[in-house]
């Protein structure tokens, strides 16, 4: 458990960026240009998670005691909270136990960090790829419920989320565990910018079709009240308003972490990616403020929660 921060084997061991200080500086890479860094100190980025971990257990929470958020829907949101709380868990554990041993008050042998620091980083690979699942499952659910309304209870069926959920889960664990263990391979990295991609084109093909199926469908409204000019315009302009936010808080929570992966397959040693390699731990950070928001848009939005 080497570096600043969360930085990890399979994600931080890629990155050299020198211990954080609470400021912007301008840093130069081995190569000598002077590059913009921004700097995360640990306690705002503990408090970050620690902020997520309060908003995710309060969704998980409450929707295992009412019985009426008991649908596919709610079992998909609850498992993205479930996801982000583990991502927030895993970055404030990982981070608490190297700021103790860093400052010697938690004493270890090596195998011993060895295997913890295993154990987390799969809980923190795992817990990233679920989190981007739920996602898609979550985009997945809504486009069928509009464009299979009548049918949509009898395709997703409390059964058949379960078994998504699990198949979910399950495919976390294992691709987190293979992308650990192979962690120096190219094939790694190319897979979750593969994956990351996938989703990103997934959510905008299926949130711009709901789009267009709902402001046709209040252009059908106007006409029928012969208003065609104020609604559908006003109903667009907020559509189109909460698909920007939707993918743009995605894009840019996640976009730069990928985008540090990328870089790291496509020019390792260009001096302009190692700017982008010092700031690895603000990528992280970002993903810390994507499980803050994520219970914004898709929980906290609902009446019954």
């Amino acid at each position: 458990m080497s570096g600043q921060g969360p930085q990890r084997r399979l994600l931080g061991s890629l990155n050299g960026t020198s211990p954080a200080t609470p400021h912007f500086e301008l840093a130069a890479n081995q190569t000598g240009p002077r590059c913009l860094e921004v700097s995360i100190p640990d306690g705002l980025f503990l408090s970050l998670g620690l902020v997520s971990v309060v908003e995710n257990v309060l969704v998980v929470a409450a929707i295992a005691k009412n019985r009426n958020l008991h649908s596919p829907m709610y079992y998909f949101i609850g498992c993205l909270a479930v996801s982000d709380l583990l991502v927030s868990v895993s970055n404030v554990l990982e981070t608490a136990v190297m700021l103790l041993v860093a400052a010697g008050a938690l004493a270890a042998q090596a195998a011993v960090v060895q295997q913890l620091d295993d154990i987390i980083d799969v809980l923190i690979c795992g817990s990233m790829v679920s989190s981007l699942c739920f996602l898609g499952a979550i985009a997945v659910d809504r486009y069928l419920s509009i464009f299979y309304a009548l049918r949509y209870h009898s395709i997703v069926t409390l059964q058949r989320a379960w078994r998504a959920i699990s198949a979910i889960w399950v495919a976390s664990v294992l691709s987190s565990t293979l992308f650990i263990a192979y962690y120096n391979h190219t094939a790694v990295l190319l897979c979750l910018v593969s994956f990351f991609v996938a989703m990103l084109v997934l959510m905008a093909v299926l949130y711009v079709h709901m789009l267009a199926r709902a402001c046709q469908h209040a252009r059908g409204i106007a006409r029928l009240h012969k208003r065609q000019h104020f609604i559908p315009q006003g109903f667009g302009l907020k559509g189109a308003a909460t698909l920007t936010i939707l993918l743009g808080i995605f894009f840019l929570c996640w976009g730069p972490f990928f985008l540090h992966l990328s870089l790291m397959v496509l020019c390792p040693q260009h001096p302009i990616c190692g700017c982008v390699f010092q700031n690895f731990n603000l990528f992280l950070t970002l993903i810390i403020c994507n499980s803050i928001i994520d219970p914004f848009i898709y929980a906290f939005r609902s009446q019954e929660l």
